[in-house]
């Protein structure tokens, strides 16, 4: 069973959005860029954990304001947690993210999370 923590969350869910589903999505709003999250379940399966054991991660993660739930939506970004998940797609993922993003894509969200 795989350690829990709320990095290792999303360094799994860059994994799942990049390298399983290969779809991101993005909503905009005024001032906000927003990455749609894994589901909680998607997450659990992918870490091989039970569900339960990723919820309260979800709950810290909305008290540290990375992620918002939104109803009928699911889970998106926050702009410090869409910062977070580019910092890491950038990091250690950007051949992958080119393939998926494309350069200009991947450059507005660079300059758009700095």
């Amino acid at each position: 069973m795989a350690a829990l923590s709320v990095d290792g969350i999303f360094e799994a869910a860059v994994k799942i959005l990049l390298e399983e589903e290969k779809v991101i999505n993005l909503v905009f709003s005024p001032g906000n860029l927003m990455i749609r999250f894994p589901t909680t379940r998607r997450l659990a399966e992918y870490l091989k954990v039970p569900h339960y054991y990723v919820l309260p991660y979800f709950a810290m993660m909305e008290e540290m304001q990375l992620v918002t739930r939104a109803e009928r939506v699911g889970i998106l970004t926050t702009p410090s947690g869409t910062k977070k998940l580019v910092e890491i797609i950038t990091g250690g993922y950007r051949d992958t993210a080119l393939l998926l993003l494309g350069e200009n894509v991947l450059s507005h969200l660079e300059s758009r999370t700095r």
